[in-house]
């Protein structure tokens, strides 16, 4: 009996020596995210209260009318690569920046809430002396900060732009990412798999040979599966309630856009959008999955132009001076 049990508890340490030996080697955050990371990396960086943010303003001078341009869950600000340069050419002021542990931005231990999500916009905004109204555009989980942002400001929002949102879409968070320990497993292990899962956003994947990559590189800093593992715990994907109806009662322009090969966040779910925004202009995007405004970037860049062009207000829907 004590033979038995002494076979079953070296057999249970084998497996857990197993298990943290391939955690150390499948590991990839061994990075410290700091100047010397960051000494490549191109746009520029912000010290605000809860760390640094890494972001991108280009195009018009400081007089120009600003488009804030926020990311998905995990992908850095250069998901929005192609559209910052079309606004820029037709002469906005475009913003786009990492969320706290992505990309190039620090990753601090904080709750991944939709209050540190607006925090950071606040007070990335605020840094740059961004304190009129702009026009908010947001992809997937950006679409939730985008309209936790004009529930809280909306005299800081001129429009709002949704591209294949991801709002209030979540159950609840299965219970092995709930826990610190499991969850950091999971991840380490579905590392690989998470980045070329990537890929399944496009309709064409082959077009971006080198978008898994580029994810790539933000895994190997400290911090990056905390981050999101703590969003997926909190309320950034399941709770709209107010938003939507801070949103529905404004006179706030609203644009949606939609992949109609989308995934991630199938078109089916934009019912649900019309029926809460039925003012909304909306666009079903032929050709193109959960990244309309990359795979069909010429398309989505000229619906874009277009909506901002003819909606000047200066916030919660006032005119104001003529788009540029």
């Amino acid at each position: 009996m004590r033979r038995a049990a002494r076979i079953v508890g070296w057999m249970v340490a084998a497996v857990v020596f197993l298990v943290l030996a391939a955690f150390l080697v499948l590991d990839r955050e061994h990075a410290s995210l700091d100047a010397s990371a960051r000494a490549g990396a191109p746009g520029k960086f912000a010290r605000l209260t809860d760390g640094v943010t890494h972001y991108d303003l280009t195009g018009a001078t400081d007089d120009g009318r600003t488009v804030v341009l926020l990311s998905g869950a995990t992908v850095p600000y250069y998901i929005w690569d192609s559209t910052a340069v079309a606004l820029a050419a037709t002469g906005f002021r475009v913003l786009r920046y990492d969320y706290y542990g992505r990309g190039y931005s620090d990753r601090p231990a904080l709750r991944y809430d939709l209050a540190t999500y607006d925090r950071q916009l606040t007070e990335l905004l605020d840094s740059l002396g961004i304190r009129g109204a702009v026009d908010v555009a947001g992809v997937s989980m950006g679409g939730a900060i985008a309209a936790r942002f004009a529930d809280a400001h909306p005299n800081r929002v001129r429009t709002i732009v949704l591209v294949d949102p991801a709002i209030g879409i979540a159950g609840e968070t299965p219970l092995p990412l709930r826990n610190a320990f499991t969850g950091n497993l999971a991840l380490t292990f579905g590392a690989s798999s998470m980045a070329r899962g990537q890929l399944d956003d496009f309709v064409h994947p082959e077009r971006y040979p080198d978008w898994v990559s580029r994810y790539e590189t933000q895994m190997r800093y400290k911090g990056f599966r905390r981050s999101i593992l703590e969003t997926q715990r909190h309320d950034v994907f399941t709770r709209p309630a107010r938003s939507f109806q801070t949103l529905a009662g404004s006179a706030i322009p609203m644009l949606v856009l939609w992949g109609k090969e989308d995934h991630t966040v199938p078109i089916g779910f934009s019912d649900t959008i019309r029926a809460v925004f039925p003012r909304a202009e909306y666009h079903a995007i032929e050709g193109a999955g959960h990244l309309p405004h990359i795979e069909q970037a010429a398309v989505v860049d000229s619906i874009l132009v277009r909506f901002l062009a003819s909606h000047p207000g200066t916030g919660a829907g006032q005119q104001g001076p003529a788009a540029p």
